[in-house]
């Protein structure tokens, strides 16, 4: 049998284990991989390291600091080449990319790293269909190129509009910038009037697969799908993602008109996607014309159930709705779902994968079009995630034991321990003499199963504590911002290669928008991401943002719970009801009473670990004063945010610095240094306030001479200061 004798460029994804500066010509590391597999790495005289950077961010170079940041335990990328010499080969790296400027320190786990994300992403595809100008649902395309432009191809899918409004939904639920709410509304008010068909006499509404915009602005309906695999059929799938974005912006606004069209799709799942006999689940499609899923018409696809008509209504939109609305009818629908799930998927006799296909019975099917007998790994992550969150609505032992039986079985069938990140889709059973899964098409990885690998580890992590499961995310996390942001045309790559590099030979598979690409799985990361991260892990707080209409949520009551989280993990912090302190919510329930009045409400609400924390907020920065809320503990820990978000009110020359310390708990000797640090640093022209401090605040600065440069007041009123 012939041997590997070429030389061959690849990634190592690992934690450093040493460096030795003698060694060869610049010195080498070495770099223990996930799996514990050792490399030993040299350096050439072209070797390049930089920080991974953001969306939107500079390139960070720190070639020059290269060997002073290989220190053990930090985890890194090495791009390069081998070499066969010596009956071995010798790795030289040309490329390294670190996650953080210490080996501890993970950029993507700021509090805002997913959040400046999710507002990059959204420029971007508010530039590409709407080209800057009027957001317009008629410039809309389904297709896009690389760089976000439009293929020509007129075709506008119901599905693909639907993930894009969830993308601005979420957007401004992470921002509140009025620019993606506009696009969300506009977005779902599209899809109502030309996607939807409303049958009035069956008490139904089901959504058009598609519709062709034609020169003269006449338009043609595209009822059944036009996909290859769901051709002339009605696929849940499609129905279940044409309520993704308009959901979200339920979430958002509470407007009634969305929650009809809601439960009248809801119907038609429950008539006649829904197997009422004692079998139970979704069928996965449905003939177009008797709305039935035994007609012969549907041919492979008849009476047939599949992971994407039984769990797709979770995470696409169920679980979006029982948060907006805390109703037990969706409750009991989720629970029916994920026992469904945790009933007939599991066949770990056969495989260390799902089963994703079945018959009419929950017998296996493994002969469907381009399935066969082969698992996405995905599928496989998002049960686990999903199950998680349904665990912590109505907690059920088999859920999170199936949930992290996955857990420990994936990292070893399904993920690239060589180089980070997840595979596609593998044969589910190995044939005689193999020891890996085989890849069915390539060893390409592609962005949505990324996202289901972050997020079931993440969570996992979150509520359950377990450090290999935090590990895992972060690897996963590593893998995806290091590779597949765009940072030159914008926006996330659909696939890439194996090592990293994008993959960018052609096809849907190419491009920003496609049947199966829009502002979904990007957007949904970004969210749940920062969720987990910043609730449930680093414990830091983060900010929802809403804009109610007058009398649209029941009892005038919004509920802001960010998900489904463990029960009593997290609080409201604070609630501002456009620009101004609201008080009138339920702090444990995560609830807001809406004032009754009918002008626009713009309501921003703090969520906080239910721990204690540090938060620095910028409340407001006017003609040379800033204004800074701070609460929680400043100790050493919370000192680097304190000062990041003192940066970020200072840009511009001030005069006055406003500190509110009503919030804060407790300061240490570490946060009065940076205090009187940041005094120092600010000059003797700028004055500072401290406002409302508690006393065991105001002795501790007192003790520390600091209320000496500054003026410490009860209250703080503009445009005059008033000690009272």
């Amino acid at each position: 049998m012939s041997t590997i004798d070429f030389s061959l460029s690849d990634l190592i994804a690992g934690y450093v284990t040493n460096f030795d500066p003698q060694k060869g010509a610049l010195g080498s590391f070495g770099l223990k991989t996930s799996d514990g597999r050792d490399f030993e790495i040299a350096l050439t005289p072209t070797t390049y390291a930089q920080l991974v950077r953001n969306l939107g961010e500079p390139y960070y170079d720190c070639t020059a600091q290269l060997k002073s940041m290989l220190v053990p335990k930090r985890y890194l990328f090495a791009y390069g080449i081998f070499y066969p010499e010596a009956n071995q080969h010798q790795f030289e790296a040309k490329h390294i990319v670190f996650l953080g400027r210490t080996e501890h320190e993970y950029l993507f786990e700021r509090p805002d790293w997913w959040v400046n994300q999710v507002q990059q992403l959204a420029d971007f595809y508010l530039k590409s269909q709407f080209e800057d100008g009027e957001i317009d649902y008629r410039k809309y395309r389904t297709d896009l190129s690389l760089n976000g432009a439009k293929t020509g191809f007129s075709r506008q899918e119901t599905d693909t509009i639907s993930r894009l409004v969830y993308g601005f939904a979420t957007a401004y639920m992470m921002t509140g910038e009025d620019s993606y709410l506009e696009a969300a509304e506009k977005g779902t008010e599209y899809l109502r009037h030309h996607m939807r068909f409303l049958d009035q006499g069956e008490g139904i509404a089901y959504w058009y697969h598609a519709i062709d915009l034609k020169p003269d602005g006449s338009e043609q309906k595209i009822f059944a799908s036009e996909f290859g695999d769901d051709y002339d059929a009605i696929p849940a799938y499609e129905q279940i993602y044409a309520l993704a974005g308009p959901t979200q912006t339920y979430r958002v606004t509470g407007d009634p008109r969305i929650m009809n069209d809601i439960e009248l799709t809801i119907n038609l799942f429950n008539r006649y996607f829904l197997d009422t006999t004692e079998q139970g689940g979704f069928f996965s499609h449905i003939d177009p014309i008797t709305l039935s899923p035994l007609c012969e018409t549907l041919g492979s696809n008849r009476a047939k159930k599949n992971w994407n008509s039984v769990g797709d209504h979770a995470p696409a939109y169920l679980i979006n709705l029982w948060l907006a609305t805390d109703s037990e009818q969706y409750a009991n629908l989720l629970e029916y779902t994920f026992d469904t799930i945790e009933k007939y998927f599991p066949d770990y006799e056969h495989s260390p994968f799902v089963q994703e296909r079945f018959y009419e019975d929950w017998s296996h099917d493994k002969a469907w079009g381009w399935q066969q007998n082969r698992a996405v790994i995905g599928h496989n992550l998002k049960i686990a995630w999903n199950l998680m969150r349904m665990h912590h609505l109505k907690p059920k032992e088999k859920y999170v034991t199936l949930a992290e039986k996955i857990a420990e079985i994936m990292p070893g069938v399904g993920s690239d321990l060589q180089r980070g990140g997840w595979f596609d889709v593998v044969e589910r059973v190995l044939e005689s003499g193999q020891e890996v899964h085989r890849m069915v098409w390539h060893d390409r990885k592609a962005w949505w199963q990324q996202e289901q690998a972050i997020l079931a580890y993440l969570i996992l992590a979150g509520s359950m504590g377990k450090t290999e499961y935090q590990k895992f995310a972060r690897e996963s996390a590593a893998f995806y911002n290091a590779w597949f942001l765009d940072n030159e045309d914008g926006g996330i790559y659909f696939n890439v290669l194996a090592n990293g590099l994008p993959y960018l030979a052609g096809g849907n598979e190419r491009g920003k928008g496609s049947h199966s690409m829009s502002g979904y799985h990007s957007f949904e990361l970004a969210y749940l991401a920062t969720v987990y991260t910043n609730l449930l892990i680093t414990k830091q707080p983060m900010d929802l943002h809403f804009k109610p209409k007058p009398g649209g949520f029941k009892d005038n009551i919004l509920r802001v719970a960010p998900d489904i989280l463990p029960p009593g993990s997290v609080r409201i912090g604070e609630v501002w009801i456009n620009g101004q302190d609201y008080v009138d919510f339920d702090a444990e329930n995560l609830t807001i009473k809406l004032p009754s009045i009918q002008e626009e409400l713009k309501v921003r609400v703090r969520i906080v670990p239910t721990q204690v924390f540090f938060d620095a907020t910028i409340l407001k920065i006017t003609e040379g004063t800033a204004k800074l809320a701070l609460s929680g503990l400043l100790d050493a820990n919370a000192v680097g945010m304190f000062q990041e978000v003192l940066e970020k009110a200072t840009t511009k020359p001030l005069q006055r610095l406003v500190l509110f310390l009503q919030n804060l708990k407790c300061i240490s000797s570490a946060g009065m240094r940076a205090l009187i640090f940041t005094k120092q640093k600010l000059g003797s022209n700028v004055d500072i306030y401290v406002v409302g401090a508690t006393d065991s605040v105001k002795n501790f600065i007192e003790m520390s001479s600091f209320c000496e440069g500054v003026k410490v007041l009860d209250r703080y009123e503009d445009p005059e200061l008033v000690n009272v």
